[in-house]
């Protein structure tokens, strides 16, 4: 009926249709619960550890001193396709998870075997060479120390003997002891870098194809060999002034090493507490420093700068202590060691191959081009190419200067050392390009 309102009359409200239940159901839209994305996949996936082969027999091998083979980017695409290259990320990757979850002191060094007990005395022997090779007067220059070329000359000269107290066949020696000798830096350059320090590993490895160094001994070789190594070498760095190979500076985790820091994050995989973010935490880092090659590494660089502050010295340490794990690090630390060690043609164009760690068929040979100096004679710290005549040149680093620019870079050990000499103590210091 329509109404009417003061002579106004309105229109009846039409009756709403009756729905069922099953009606309104359809034509209310359903509620689903919201689903979490998956987690976004790494296009980089970290790098597995492939399987370590067995040591081949010495007899079916032909020794010889290991020399360069990497001198074009076509050798080091060769090489980056060989088994070598799956045999030294074996090797490494081994070692790292060898040091998965334990303290450096869970490494009882009453229970280790012999031959960790005699890698340890060649160890303790070079660290009294140093004593018997004093570094030269250099009034304060913070440049490398000639005295270095000394200390390396009397290691050459005792080499054998500490190999053959290691059990390494005689006609093996000359090949495996080269690795050695290139471990604490170059002779010429007077230098230190992450080339270096895989020549350690290398040596180590030379010594497992030997049948010396059996996967038994990897958490040893990880968390009491390498420490001491990693000891060793702050020792001589700070000795003789080792200027940083490459001087990629802030731009790196460190000066001088790379390894100490993957071997370190695998210590810390399933920490209770200690997280990556832990590495601002001056108390954590002298509590847990020396149990933790990581908190070592980031406790050292500290001390060697004159600023406070990682974000400041080493930026891309501070970026990765924001991971949310150590995990993420530690598969990031693999990335990298692929990436920027043996994937960087300016690293590993000194590397060294021999019988046991062999080159890829096709490979340069030094002999085959002029002007290629043996490695322990270059004096260049670039990228070095091989010309269709046969001759090479060098040519820059796309990430830094060439020593044959006339820019060589102190380093911060030496600049920490020549202040506290002076008295200085702690405060600003500067570099100076002497």
């Amino acid at each position: 009926m329509p109404s009417a309102i003061d002579g106004i009359s309105l229109p009846s409200r039409p009756k709403a249709a009756s729905l069922d239940k099953s009606q309104v159901q359809n034509r209310i839209p359903r509620l689903t619960p919201r689903r979490k994305a998956p987690p976004s996949q790494n296009p980089h996936p970290a790098p597995e550890t492939p399987p370590l082969p067995s040591p081949p027999a010495w007899s079916t091998l032909t020794s010889h001193e290991p020399t360069r083979r990497i001198l074009s980017s076509h050798d080091h695409e060769l090489f980056q396709a060989s088994p070598t290259l799956d045999l030294i990320l074996s090797f490494v990757f081994s070692l790292s998870e060898a040091a998965a979850d334990k303290k450096i002191s869970s490494i009882d060094l009453a229970e280790v075997s012999n031959v960790i007990h005699q890698i340890n005395s060649v160890i303790s022997l070079v660290e009294g060479t140093i004593v018997q090779c004093p570094p030269a007067d250099q009034s304060g220059s913070r440049f490398g120390n000639p005295a270095f070329r000394d200390f390396l000359d009397t290691i050459a000269s005792q080499s054998p003997s500490w190999h053959t107290m290691l059990g390494v066949p005689p006609s093996a020696i000359t090949e495996v002891s080269t690795y050695l000798h290139n471990s604490f830096g170059n002779r010429t350059r007077i230098d230190y870098g992450s080339g270096h320090e895989l020549n350690f590993l290398i040596w180590l490895l030379c010594l497992n194809r030997l049948s010396l160094l059996p996967p038994s001994t990897f958490p040893a070789v990880a968390l009491l060999i390498f420490p001491r190594y990693i000891t060793l070498m702050r020792k001589i760095q700070s000795t003789y002034y080792l200027e940083p190979a490459g001087s990629h500076g802030v731009w790196g985790l460190d000066d001088y090493h790379f390894l100490p820091f993957l071997f370190g994050a695998s210590q810390l995989l399933h920490h209770p507490y200690i997280r990556p973010l832990s590495i601002h935490n001056e108390l954590v880092l002298d509590e847990e420093g020396d149990e933790y090659l990581y908190l070592s590494m980031v406790r050292e660089t500290m001390a060697s700068k004159s600023v406070k502050g990682l974000k400041w010295t080493q930026p891309m340490l501070d970026d990765i202590s924001g991971a949310k794990n150590w995990e993420k690090v530690e598969q990031g630390m693999r990335r990298m060691f692929v990436k920027e060690v043996l994937g960087k043609l300016p690293v590993m164009q000194h590397f060294l191959f021999g019988s046991l760690v062999p080159a890829a068929e096709g490979m340069s040979r030094e002999e085959d081009f002029r002007g290629v100096r043996p490695e322990a004679e270059e004096r260049e710290g670039g990228e070095v190419v091989v010309e269709e005549a046969g001759g090479v040149r060098h040519v820059h680093r796309d990430d830094a200067w060439g020593d044959c620019c006339g820019i060589k870079i102190p380093s911060t050990v030496a600049a920490a050392q020549e202040a506290r000499k002076n008295g200085e103590g702690e405060g600003f210091r500067r570099i100076p390009f002497d």
